[in-house]
């Protein structure tokens, strides 16, 4: 994306948007804010509001295991540097008017997605201002920001990209488990709040979904590109296939030096000419078709389809289907796992406000009942409850602990759930 470099065009608006942030950021719920403003413009404002830290700060704030010490005054003078960019997320989960990052498909693999990074540590800042306001006992403000940023990891996927909804899927991961760790902090009416907050969030970007930017963003927008160069040389394939060579070498590269050895493959697929690329392009419709149906389909049956599929996607002939087919089973797994640890969240919060008969009514979404409620003991001492589901997508079971006493921290999530927390680098 391209800033306007006037000075008049962007001095005034910057003006107003500073003396605007320098105003106090405390008690958000009694302020009145516009609501139709599109939430990308004001995560955008809360992003170039970041504060610049130092690296030793950075690494003091974002590297200390914070789960097991005191917070320093340290601590407290480097968070609240992120005090206006929470008030603008904030303001931007109130938005009625929907998401638009202002991404322009028809740039292809050359579109750019500026907010991803940005938006994955406004999460990883919400970790840490919710430890910030549970210790200063301020429950309103941790809820709100946990929803705040929640809205953002879905608004996130607003642009249809598969890796936008991976973004998604990670913030969502890192929030859920904030609310597994400081499980006991939180109040009945905290966490009835947190779950109200999370179900009227918008709805979550699916990797099927994905499959209509992806197609326009790497097939549709390869063909449109190699019908141009025809255009320009009719009469010249050999100048057509040495500006496809290119386009392609640069395409497949994952760095700035373009790979040329896969472009000539893909090239000798084609039998060297550019209506053979037009037509090994046109070859990978139907794989996109059913990519799109499998990747709708519920647990059982995609666990059913996938390695059928998976097995078509290694055997095919085809090395577009190599490249723009990579790994959207396992981005599918990924999506089970989210949903999965959501409705953790929910049965949690059902078990900690109506006990077991409660918390029975809360279904696992890849399985045909609730989860298995077990008590979690660390050091031989019960220190709460852990969650576990069968999807294995990642490798290993999906489980979270709920903390429901404070004591010695553990890790709550991830494939050493239950483990001591990894030892900090040295400083």
């Amino acid at each position: 994306m391209t800033l306007p470099t006037s000075l008049k065009s962007v001095w005034l608006p910057w003006l107003a948007l500073t003396l605007a942030c320098l105003l106090p950021v405390r008690g958000l719920g009694a302020e009145r804010v516009r609501t139709d403003i599109n939430p990308a413009l004001l995560y955008y404002q809360a992003f170039a509001l970041y504060p610049e830290l130092p690296e030793e700060d950075r690494q003091h704030l974002f590297v200390t295991e914070w789960r097991n010490r005191p917070l320093d005054t340290r601590f407290d003078k480097l968070i609240v540097k992120y005090d206006n960019s929470f008030k603008l997320i904030r303001h931007a989960a109130l938005a009625r008017v929907s998401c638009d990052w202002g991404v322009d498909l028809s740039e292809g693999p050359d579109a750019l997605l500026p907010g991803l990074a940005k938006a994955k540590l406004a999460a990883q800042a919400t970790r840490l201002r919710v430890m910030w306001h549970l210790n200063n006992h301020r429950q309103a403000a941790a809820v709100e920001e946990l929803v705040a940023a929640f809205h953002l990891g879905r608004n996130t996927s607003r642009d249809g990209v598969l890796i936008s909804a991976l973004v998604q899927f990670a913030i969502e991961n890192i929030l859920l488990s904030v609310v597994a760790e400081n499980f006991y902090q939180f109040s009945p009416d905290s966490l009835q709040q947190l779950m109200a907050g999370f179900d009227h969030s918008p709805a979550r970007g699916t990797i099927q979904a994905s499959m209509n930017a992806e197609k326009t963003s790497f097939r549709d927008w390869l063909v449109a590109r190699i019908r141009e160069f025809q255009h320009e040389t009719p009469d010249d394939d050999a100048a057509v296939m040495a500006k496809a060579r290119a386009l392609l070498g640069r395409t497949l590269s994952d760095s700035d030096k373009p790979d040329l050895s896969g472009a000539d493959r893909m090239i000798a697929s084609a039998n060297g000419t550019s209506a053979g690329l037009l037509a090994r392009l046109q070859e990978i419709d139907p794989v996109y078709a059913e990519a799109t149906t499998l990747l709708g389909l519920p647990f059982e049956q995609f666990q059913s389809g996938v390695h059928g599929f998976e097995e078509k996607l290694a055997t095919n002939t085809n090395p577009f289907v190599k490249s723009f087919f990579p790994a959207v089973t396992k981005s599918r797994g990924k999506e089970f796992a989210v949903m999965t640890k959501l409705e953790m969240v929910r049965a949690a919060i059902a078990y900690r406000l109506g006990g077991e008969e409660a918390f029975a009514k809360i279904q696992n979404p890849c399985d045909s009942g609730p989860f298995p409620l077990e008590r979690f003991s660390f050091e031989d001492v019960d220190r709460g409850i852990i969650l576990r589901s069968n999807v294995r997508w990642t490798g290993y079971d999906e489980v979270l602990i709920f903390v429901e006493k404070p004591g010695v921290p553990f890790q709550v999530h991830g494939k050493n759930a239950g483990q001591p927390l990894p030892k900090e680098p040295a400083k």
